[in-house]
């Protein structure tokens, strides 16, 4: 199930968490949104968030996850 942006609910269920994180990045990482809210952070504010992001991604995906899924990279790449 996917849901739409105005469905975006936390704290029910773990299912409908992870469906709403999940429309809730897709929104975030849309070019004009990204842009707009980038140009509005400090660089502290830059700094905490990607740090906070990137412990997550360590934690929950392997070096090939990173690169194929994140990166987008198809290319193989040495470990």
């Amino acid at each position: 199930m996917t849901i739409q942006p105005d469905q975006i609910c936390f704290g029910l269920s773990s299912q409908l968490d992870k469906e709403s994180l999940s429309c809730f990045l897709q929104l975030a990482g849309r070019r004009e949104f990204a842009d707009f809210f980038a140009a509005r952070l400090s660089s502290t504010e830059i700094d905490t968030l990607v740090e906070s992001f990137m412990v997550l991604m360590r934690r929950h995906l392997s070096e090939d996850d990173y690169h194929r899924l994140f990166l987008q990279d198809t290319a193989p790449h040495d470990h």
